[in-house]
């Protein structure tokens, strides 16, 4: 779904980022331009026209006369509101999303409820395809234009909400009584900074901020420059309350207590990272502003030299496990991977193999890649015992050891028995060929697709990871903040 109060992401102009560097139209004789220049520069590429308003309008009005139409049909107790950015004037130029959701009565089932919404919806745009959030909806292109068709229940308040999609109508109501067109466009700014440092998007594999969390940062501070300056000073965790009306608390590294729903954060699924972020591109951009912060990375493929390069200077040894991708949506696979990836990091750190750094990375097939400070342990391991002077505990120890043949010991070393035995591992590659792979934390569908088969890649190997992944490891051999 579309809907970008939640998950849904825009989709605004991209174009190569170069971080940090000045891009070659802000130079001027210091290098830089006023920040009034640059923020017109970029709302000339953000603010979509006339034509194009007008021509989205028509398409809205078209389709919501049409829903209009088929919901009455089925109960007269109906209604029809456009939502999401484009209902708010918020929207950049080049979105093509127009969210349409129909209310119904509370008193349907969400059977019921879910039925109609189908029929609805593709009375609304015939040639429409069926796709599935917490219950299902119609989703098609019109005219160039991305529209889904959702049903939810037409409530008094937020906090009596029967299914995520309920808030949508009242988070635009809110918003609409509060942005006026400077804040709008200031909206749009801000979107566009968040997706030029890839921080805009609730969606699981992002975990940034969702368009109506941005929305309700720029109301809050009164703008884009402004909200800028908060930022850059901002300490975690930050607790934002608009209706100053919040009931619970929460551990997160942002908080904003949802103006129509008092126990609910829209910041809850921004990573911490992102914050962080946020608030580096800030302060940067306040003290030299330019347009290439606005302009999302989109990094050449890395070629295998250049791989084999990183790999020589960084004299670390990568391992990488690699399987047929779960077929899930991202917003339930990343979960899946990440824990995946927790997991098996913690598997190696804890059998000595010191991991450096560790990304996971999805497409046909999916890959936990891993590189470790560590790549081969002697064949014994150390295993201290109790202090000898806690007799129970040492005894049991000692006895436990003392007719190994196979380990070194019991000894005496400061004071404690310690004894040195088999290692189980001498490498990664054992360990994760291993079944004790099975036995750190996996998701569950990562699991199963391990269960189904894998392969374990190593130094050299990895650079078969390169035709699919060469984009991906690009960004993680050449991270930025």
């Amino acid at each position: 779904m579309s809907e970008e109060d939640g998950d849904g992401v825009d989709h605004g102009p991209t174009s190569s980022h170069c971080g940090d560097h000045t891009g070659g139209e802000t130079d001027d004789r210091d290098g830089t331009r006023d920040l009034e220049q640059v923020v017109a520069a970029v709302r000339d590429r953000v603010d979509p026209d006339e034509d194009e308003r007008t021509r989205l309008r028509d398409v809205a009005d078209r389709l919501m006369e049409r829903a209009e139409t088929a919901a009455a049909e089925l109960c007269a107790d109906t209604d029809v509101l456009q939502v999401g950015s484009t209902a708010r004037n918020t929207w950049i130029s080049g979105d093509r999303d127009i969210d349409i959701f129909v209310r119904f009565p509370p008193s349907l089932d969400r059977e019921t409820l879910a039925d109609y919404g189908l029929e609805v919806g593709h009375a609304t745009i015939p040639d429409g395809h069926e796709e599935y959030a917490e219950h299902p909806y119609v989703k098609g292109t019109v005219e160039g234009f991305e529209i889904d068709v959702v049903p939810c229940f037409r409530l008094e308040s937020a906090s009596e909400i029967r299914s995520a999609v309920d808030r949508t109508p009242f988070h635009t109501r809110y918003l609409q009584q509060r942005l006026d067109d400077e804040l709008a466009a200031d909206v749009r700014l801000t979107k566009q900074f968040l997706k030029g440092i890839g921080a805009y998007g609730s969606d699981l594999r992002t975990r940034g901020f969702s368009g109506y969390l941005t929305e309700l940062l720029v109301v809050e501070y009164g703008g884009f420059r402004p909200l800028l300056a908060a930022v850059a000073d901002w300490q975690p965790p930050v607790e934002l309350d608009p209706e100053e009306h919040g009931r619970e608390t929460f551990d997160d590294p942002l908080v904003v207590i949802d103006p129509t729903d008092p126990d609910r954060n829209v910041a809850a699924v921004c990573a911490s990272d992102n914050v962080a972020r946020f608030q580096h591109y800030a302060r940067s951009f306040l003290e030299r502003p330019r347009i290439d912060v606005f302009e999302p990375d989109d990094p050449e493929p890395l070629t295998e030299v250049d791989l084999r390069d990183h790999l020589e200077r960084r004299g670390t040894t990568p391992v990488a496990v690699r399987f047929e991708a779960p077929d899930l949506v991202e917003d339930q696979l990343y979960p899946q991977l990440q824990k995946s990836l927790d997991g098996i990091t913690t598997g190696l750190d804890g059998r000595g193999f010191d991991v450096f750094r560790a990304t996971a990375v999805a497409d046909e097939t999916a890959a936990v890649l891993v590189e470790l400070a560590v790549s081969e342990r002697p064949a014994v391991e150390r295993h201290e015992g109790p202090p000898v002077h806690v007799r129970n505990h040492a005894e049991g120890f000692y006895d436990a050891y003392a007719d190994d043949p196979d380990a070194y010991g019991p000894f005496i070393q400061g004071g404690r028995y310690v004894t040195e035995r088999d290692r189980a591992f001498t490498t990664a590659r054992e360990f994760l060929e291993s079944d004790r792979l099975f036995d750190v934390g996996l998701g569950a569908h990562v699991e199963t697709a391990l269960e189904d088969g894998y392969e374990v890649l190593s130094g050299d190997d990895i650079v078969t990871l390169l035709d699919e992944f060469g984009s991906e490891l690009a960004d993680y051999f050449a991270p930025r903040p």
